[in-house]
């Protein structure tokens, strides 16, 4: 399930992180060098409000292809959705991931599913965390002068985090190795 680029005698491990959207979706690519994270490329997707929503799936769905061959991530890691409120953006989101994992796929990338609990659990250690708690745990983990904007970006970010301590927690209780 995990596989490594190697970086001279280091393993990379390079993860992109989706916070899935249809106005706006966060995307982050870090590296996971031996125990450091390294910031590669993060920014966001943004389709207009009064675009077709077939559409905006189409425009989502072209620029995280372009992403990933871009950037060549070796894993996906993109937030499940939780939503109690609105059941139509819940949809129209659902069908943003769907495609953005459709991306993934295509490409043979695997892909990390994490709740905003586990996120959370992950980058602060704390599940409850307050949004501006992680924000800041991104900046500090990535060595950022500043955190990212949008939040999604941040949110992106925080989930590709999420995905480099558990794929490592993953190895070790496993005892996997590949490439």
């Amino acid at each position: 399930m995990f596989a490594f680029r190697q970086d001279g005698r280091v393993r990379v491990l390079r993860i992109m992180g989706i916070d899935p959207g249809i106005a706006i979706v966060g995307f982050g690519f870090i590296d996971k060098q031996g125990s450091r994270l390294v910031p590669v490329q993060y920014g966001s997707i943004q389709t207009e409000a009064h675009t077709d929503g077939a559409l905006r799936l189409k425009m989502v769905y072209e620029a995280t292809v372009q992403l990933i061959e871009k950037y060549k991530p070796d894993a996906v890691a993109i937030e499940k959705l939780f939503f109690n409120r609105n059941v139509t953006t819940a949809f129209t989101v659902g069908q943003a991931r769907g495609v953005m994992m459709l991306a993934a796929v295509q490409k043979d990338i695997p892909i990390g599913e994490y709740t905003p609990l586990q996120v959370k659990q992950a980058v602060v250690g704390y599940g409850k965390a307050e949004k501006k708690q992680v924000q800041e745990m991104v900046r500090m983990f990535l060595n950022l002068s500043a955190v990212p904007k949008p939040d999604d970006v941040a949110d992106a970010l925080a989930v590709a985090i999420c995905h480099a301590h558990t794929s490592t927690f993953e190895q070790k209780v496993n005892g996997v190795h590949k490439r």
